[in-house]
């Protein structure tokens, strides 16, 4: 007996499994249109269900399947087909078409032993390089993991499932629901256990729990349930990697506590931050107990909110007048010798300020100005009511600042106000951004020149066969028209050749070889003239052609020689 080879949307054949995941099944494909062999992902019936999902989904998948770099498994398609099941009910069956990776998953590389500390820096290197690029192209894959990168069989790093955790996430309203979708929750980020936003900076953490995975052999935070771990990711510090095991560099100890930093803006901002960072311990330079202690206390001591309360409080105490001793004074000879002791120090200081020209005009009441860029509006306007000042705001658009994150202010960092002054602060709203014009179907030199106007980057070019267009006419865009995108952000271009290829039609039937020349896929003028040099057949056979194989102008005419002799 056989069995019935499943097909989805007519065009994708599945083969036999080859994975399986908390969210979906992996099988091996053949692309029956392209010819070629893929990777498929068919998501879980009960995610299935959610219709809200299925459009996350595929529009994630939509967006994923624009990235292309070699560090970067390759979303090829995403689609929806439909199954019915045992109940008749028919369900759907979303699913994405992938680039089939031959290797093993990075986890499986882990779960053999200890991985050399020079391995385990190449794997987070190609992790940080293939974020670096989806970072430029504006997608967070909230998904960092073992199980979601590949290892090929030449050694390349290869990470999937970008923009998947999104699209499950977005659809799951608690810590334990995530996590129960989305996979582990060693790999969290701080502000994902806790259900926040979250931006590039959550992948870079995960990137560090890898790459503590990976020199120590086991995850920096454990627990017998997920919430146990996110409830370490939140209030825990993570032991530094070369005291588990002294073999790793301590260089690597400050690069991995600060990726794991609890506060965002405290972690390298970027992932090429990250890489420069790893390729610095190259040099050997570890740092002190007394600089790693210090590290300790900044990442994971009291946040900037608690210590700004502390110094309010602080401040009150010292001016509160009403407090009353209730334990005994010292005995009243230790009191006169403290007596005696101030009022030498007193004397020394007033001859001291009675030598001494004022230093500067600044006045006794006179605070000093936080250093505030970089920090969230929200954290930036805390900092400056504990020092007593008020702020306002102006927006305007920065490269390297994250939106909503402080540039600058006015009066700057240090500078010297009175209590109740307006610092003025300067908050980014993003890259500058610009409208990506509309460009398929105008032609190379008109699509270049919108593209430079919008103050876009041209990119790649890359010509194809198109029977239907003109040599030049742009047929597709790697961004799409209308769509919001930073200035300067590079656009590759897919542009009609202005030819098609035919083949040698050379004892093919007349019939045949003008039923293919006319086709949407060649769309060329068939012209047949007598060849009474050979003897006629039925049907008519075709001896020779006019154009020669191979590619030709579209729209050519080309002439048939068929014979018509006796």
């Amino acid at each position: 007996m056989t069995t019935e080879t499943r097909v989805l949307s007519g065009r994708y054949r599945v083969d036999d499994l080859i994975g399986r995941g908390g969210m979906a099944s992996v099988y091996r494909g053949y692309d029956q249109t392209l010819g070629r062999t893929v990777a498929i992902k068919i998501l879980r019936s009960d995610l299935a269900g959610d219709a809200a999902f299925r459009t996350r989904f595929r529009l994630e998948a939509q967006a994923a399947s624009r990235m292309a770099h070699a560090t970067i498994v390759r979303v090829f398609d995403a689609g929806e087909d439909a199954e019915t099941g045992v109940d008749g009910v028919e369900r759907p069956v979303p699913y994405i078409v992938m680039e089939l990776v031959h290797g093993r998953l990075l986890k499986e590389i882990i779960a053999e032993g200890k991985v050399p500390t020079d391995e385990a820096l190449r794997y987070v290197d190609g992790i940080l390089e293939a974020l670096e690029y989806s970072h430029r192209a504006g997608v967070v894959h909230r998904d960092i993991k073992p199980g979601n990168v590949m290892i090929t069989d030449s050694g390349r790093v290869k990470v999937m499932d970008f923009g998947i955790a999104r699209a499950v996430s977005d659809s799951s309203s608690t810590v334990a629901e995530t996590t129960a979708i989305v996979g582990t929750a060693a790999y969290f980020s701080p502000e994902q256990a806790k259900g926040e936003s979250v931006d590039a900076r959550a992948d870079l953490y995960s990137t560090g729990v890898v790459l503590y995975e990976l020199l120590t052999g086991r995850p920096p935070f454990r627990g017998e349930t997920p919430v146990a771990v996110a409830y370490q990711h939140v209030s825990e510090a993570p032991v530094p990697p070369s005291e588990i095991d002294e073999s790793i560099p301590r260089a690597l100890d400050a690069i991995v506590l600060r990726a794991l930093a609890k506060d965002p803006f405290q972690r390298p901002q970027d992932a090429a931050s990250f890489r420069e960072a790893l390729d610095e311990t190259a040099d050997g330079k570890a740092p002190s107990k007394r600089q790693m202690s210090a590290l300790s206390n900044e990442l994971y001591g009291p946040n900037p909110r608690q210590a700004a309360e502390t110094a309010r409080s602080l401040r009150q105490l010292s001016t509160d007048t009403t407090m009353r001793r209730t334990q005994p004074g010292p005995p009243v000879a230790w009191i006169w010798a403290g007596v005696t002791v101030l009022a030498v120090l007193l004397v020394a200081v007033l001859v001291w300020v009675m030598q001494i020209q004022p230093a500067s005009n600044v006045p006794t009441n006179a605070l000093t100005v936080p250093n505030v860029v970089d920090m969230t509006y929200d954290r930036a306007v805390e900092a400056l009511q504990a020092e007593q000042l008020t702020a306002s705001r102006v927006n305007q658009p920065d490269e390297k600042i994250a939106a909503g994150n402080v540039i600058s202010s006015t009066p700057s960092a240090g500078t010297n106000v009175t209590a109740g002054q307006q610092v003025t602060l300067y908050v980014s709203t993003g890259p500058d951004t610009a409208t990506v014009p509309t460009l398929d179907g105008i032609n190379e030199t008109e699509a270049r020149t919108a593209l430079t106007n919008a103050g876009l980057v041209v990119g790649s070019i890359r010509r194809q066969n198109d029977a239907a267009l003109a040599a030049g006419t742009v047929i597709s865009a790697t961004a799409e028209a209308g769509t919001e995108v930073a200035k300067g952000t590079t656009v590759n271009l897919v542009v009609a050749s202005g030819k098609v290829v035919i083949n040698d039609y050379a004892g093919y039937t007349l019939d045949g070889a003008k039923r293919e020349l006319e086709s949407d896929d060649k769309q060329l003028t068939v012209l047949t003239k007598d060849d009474p040099g050979c003897k006629a057949t039925t049907p008519a056979t075709v001896t020779t052609q006019s154009l020669a194989p191979g590619e030709v102008p579209v729209h050519s005419e080309i002439t048939l020689m068929v014979c018509s002799g006796s």
